[in-house]
C-alpha cells in the first residue's frame, strides 16, 4: 500500500482495534468510521500569468457528536481525499480525547503552494474559501492551519468571508490560527510543539528519567518540529539530531538550537551547521536517543524501521507518523509511545481557545494560554496513563478507547434516530 493510502488505513486499523476492545456493535462502528461528509471542490483562480489553474479541493467532516468538525487546511500537489478523510477521523479522536466540544475536519488542497508567489497563493485561498463559504462556519466546520498553510492564509480567510457578508468581521468564530492582529491568539503557532513538550516531560517523569539528561532526536523542522527542538532544548534536553525533507544534522554533544534556528533564518537550509554532520532522515529515526519525536508527516515508522529504532520514548508529533505494523514492533521493544491524538493536541486545544475568545469578545493573555494548555496536556497525559495500566494496555490504545468511548456515548446520548 502506498504512503498516500496509508494514512487512511491507519486510521481505520486504530478504531477497529479500539471498537473490538469496547465492543461496539456492528452499526457503531459503522456510524463512527464513515465519514459524515465528503465534499470535492473544483476552482479556477487566475494566478500570476493571467490563466486559470484548474485546483481540485477536499472537505471532509468526519463526525460532529460532540460538536463542529475542526481541523486544519492542508495544502499540497499529492493531497487526496482518502488522505484527508484519515485526518478528519484522526481529530474526531483527537478533540475527544483532549476534552473540547468539537468534532473532526480536514481539509486538503491539490497544489503546491510554496511553487508560487504570495500574491498567487492568497488568489488560491481566497477562491477555495468562496468555493468552500457553504461548508465553513462556527456550528459547522471552523479550519485551521495546516502543512502548507499559514496564519496569513487564516487571515485571508476570514477577510474574505467578512467581505462577503459585507461586515467588518465575521458573526463568529469561522477559522482558527490567524494572526493575532486579526482576531488571533497569543501562542497558537507553539501550541502544538509546546503540547508535544509538556507529553514528553511527562513521559520521562513516568520513566523516572532527568528531562535535563536525555538524548533527544526531532524529526521534521517545520512549525512543530523547530518549536518543540526549541522548547525541549530550553528545558535542558540535549538534542542531538533534527532534520527537515532534505536530510539534517547531527551531533553527540548536543545541537545549540538557538544556533540552528538562525542558521535557518539566515540560510533557508539546515545543512552546513557548524559542528555538526550530515544525517538524513532514516539513520536520525535509528540513531541513539532516549526520546525520538517524529514530527515531520505520516507513515514514517514501518515494519521496515522500526526494529531499528533505540529510543525509549517516541513522541508522536506528526499525524500517524506509526503504521498499525511498525506500533506491534515498538511495542514488542517495550518503547513507549506517546500517541499523536494525545501528543500533537495542543494546537487544537489553543484552537478551541481562540475559538472561545472570539465568540465571547474577549482576550487570553500569554500567560493565561501557557497555563490552561500545561493543565489539560498534563491532566489528559495522566488520564490516558491511569487507563493504560488499569487495562495493562498501551498509549495509543487507552488513547483511542477513551476518545471512541466519548464519541460513542455523544452519538447514543444525542439519540440514534435521524
Amino acid at each position: 500500500m502506498g504512503q498516500t493510502n496509508q494514512l487512511l488505513s491507519t486510521a481505520v486499523a486504530n478504531l477497529e482495534a479500539a471498537a473490538g476492545r469496547l465492543r461496539l456493535k456492528p452499526h457503531m462502528l459503522e456510524r463512527v468510521a464513515t465519514p459524515k461528509e465528503k465534499i470535492e471542490i473544483a476552482i479556477n483562480p487566475i494566478l500570476d500569468d493571467d490563466q486559470p489553474v484548474p485546483i481540485t479541493a477536499f472537505i471532509v467532516r468526519h463526525n460532529d457528536a460532540l460538536g463542529p468538525a475542526k481541523g486544519g487546511i492542508r495544502m499540497s500537489p499529492t493531497v487526496t481525499l482518502d488522505d484527508v478523510a484519515g485526518m478528519a477521523m484522526e481529530m474526531t479522536w483527537k478533540t475527544a480525547l483532549i476534552g473540547v466540544p468539537f468534532g473532526g475536519g480536514k481539509s486538503g488542497i491539490r497544489f503546491d503552494g510554496s511553487a508560487v508567489s504570495q500574491a498567487a497563493k492568497e488568489k488560491i485561498i481566497r477562491s477555495f474559501t468562496r468555493g468552500a463559504r457553504r461548508h465553513f462556519g462556527p456550528e459547522l466546520y471552523i479550519p485551521a492551519p495546516d502543512m502548507g498553510t499559514n496564519e496569513r492564509d487564516m487571515g485571508h480567510i476570514r477577510d474574505c468571508i467578512s467581505y462577503s457578508d459585507g461586515t467588518s468581521i465575521t458573526q463568529g468564530c469561522f477559522v482558527t490560527g490567524k494572526p493575532v492582529m486579526l482576531g488571533g491568539i497569543v501562542g497558537r503557532r507553539e501550541a502544538t510543539g509546546k503540547g508535544v513538550v509538556y507529553s514528553t516531560a511527562a513521559a520521562c517523569s513516568e520513566m523516572g528519567l532527568d528531562l535535563k539528561t536525555v538524548k533527544v532526536a526531532v524529526q521534521g523542522f517545520g512549525n512543530v518540529g523547530s518549536v518543540t527542538a526549541k522548547e525541549i532544548f530550553d528545558l535542558g534536553a540535549r538534542v542531538i539530531a533534527v532534520s527537515d525533507i532534505h536530510g539534517g544534522i547531527y551531533s553527540e554533544r548536543g545541537l545549540n538550537i538557538d544556533d540552528v534556528l538562525d542558521h535557518v533564518q539566515r540560510t533557508g537550509s539546515l545543512t552546513d551547521v557548524p559542528g555538526s554532520e550530515f544525517i538524513d532522515n532514516e539513520e536520525l529515526l535509528a540513531c541513539s536517543c532516549d526520546v525520538l519525536i517524529p514530527a515531520a508527516t505520516q507513515s514514517q515508522i514501518t515494519e521496515e524501521n522500526a526494529d531499528r529504532i533505540q529510543a525509549r520514548i517516541i513522541a508522536e508529533g506528526a499525524n500517524a507518523p506509526t503504521t498499525p505494523a511498525g506500533d506491534e514492533i515498538l511495542r514488542g521493544k517495550g518503547i513507549l509511545v506517546i500517541p499523536d491524538i494525545l501528543c500533537n493536541a495542543g494546537g487544537v486545544f489553543v484552537s478551541y481557545l481562540e475559538y472561545t475568545q472570539e465568540t465571547q469578545r474577549e482576550q487570553m493573555t500569554e500567560e493565561q494560554v501557557e497555563e490552561r494548555l500545561r493543565k489539560r496536556m498534563s491532566d489528559r497525559f495522566k488520564q490516558v496513563c491511569e487507563y493504560a495500566r488499569g487495562k495493562d494496555c498501551t498509549m495509543r490504545e487507552a488513547a483511542m478507547d477513551l476518545a471512541v468511548g466519548r464519541v460513542v456515548e455523544a452519538i447514543e446520548s444525542r439519540g440514534l434516530l435521524p
